[in-house]
């Protein structure tokens, strides 16, 4: 299936760099993975037009973790678009609670107050997701030839997407700031590890991140 993948460059609050979604478009329908922090909702519905993303064609809004940079508009998403949600089991508390650190651990309690005024990230902004994904989810009947790989290490809860042709939508395991490597920012650094090295058995051909520019696995290794 011939499908294209579009990179949403969103801007992250307070000059903390920037973040990604990617619009997968094919003669299915169209998948957005990750949506963005609340205060780029501007930009990210900017970039879905000039995309040529169609609201009624929008069939999934996949979010590989529960940081507020990646499902920051989801649920804005959903009442506008009637598109469902999708994150894995474990991160749902997150997006439920408003609380980053819902399954991670526990930071202070003035931290816990400044996240949400930092990142925009408020009442309305929670949801529920629609669907529970796990490790091996098929994601054919949304009109991806893709399936969920569970990547914990920056999050309990955190995901990937492994599309057919080898194309890896990893969240924030790996990041590109500089160089292809693991995320800075890791709640489990052996957890993260040994999902890399699971990820090395798998036929993968290019790497999307959360942060950063695409790249190749043979990069990765060689880093």
């Amino acid at each position: 299936m011939t499908q294209e993948i579009i990179i949403l460059t969103l801007p992250m609050p307070f000059g903390m760099g920037a973040v990604n979604s990617y619009l997968i478009k094919n003669p299915a329908g169209q998948i957005l993975i990750d949506s963005g922090s609340p205060r780029a909702r501007k930009a990210l519905r900017e970039q879905l037009t000039s995309a040529g993303c169609e609201e009624d064609r929008l069939r999934l809004v996949l979010l590989t973790h529960g940081d507020f940079d990646h499902i920051g508009n989801a649920a804005h998403l959903r009442a506008c678009c009637g598109v469902p949600l999708a994150m894995h089991r474990e991160e749902a508390c997150m997006a439920e609670r408003g609380d980053m650190f819902a399954n991670r651990q526990k930071p202070s309690a003035l931290v816990r107050v400044l996240v949400p005024f930092f990142t925009g990230f408020g009442r309305a902004e929670r949801f529920c997701p629609d669907v529970l994904l796990e490790d091996g989810s098929d994601l054919l009947p949304y009109g991806l030839d893709a399936r969920v790989v569970w990547l914990p290490g920056h999050s309990r809860g955190s995901i990937g997407v492994l599309t057919a042709n080898g194309e890896l939508f990893c969240g924030d395991l790996f990041e590109n700031r500089e160089a292809p490597t693991l995320n800075s920012l890791l709640d489990d650094a052996t957890a993260a590890q040994a999902s890399a090295a699971r990820l090395a058995g798998l036929n993968i051909q290019r790497v999307y991140p959360g942060h950063g520019q695409p790249f190749t696995w043979e990069e990765l290794k060689k880093g």
